[in-house]
């Protein structure tokens, strides 16, 4: 399926946001995620299902001051 991540596009074979986010290689890492403009909290990412065309953005925490 076609997914945009922030912003660029995408072609996965994922169901769910979890699985989306591994196969692009941020799994165990922190981050903030939404989709569709809405927050997913890393606890609800394995029940979020995607779909053709969503939008998805991944943003992670910076240090610094």
């Amino acid at each position: 399926m076609r997914i945009f991540v922030n912003d660029e596009v995408r072609e996965v074979d994922a169901g769910t946001l979890a699985v989306a986010l591994d196969a692009m290689g941020f799994g165990g890492r922190k981050i903030a995620t939404a989709v569709n403009g809405r927050f997913v909290a890393a606890t609800a990412r394995p029940g979020t299902k995607l779909a053709d065309g969503d939008r998805i953005e991944v943003v992670a925490p910076m240090q610094g001051g």
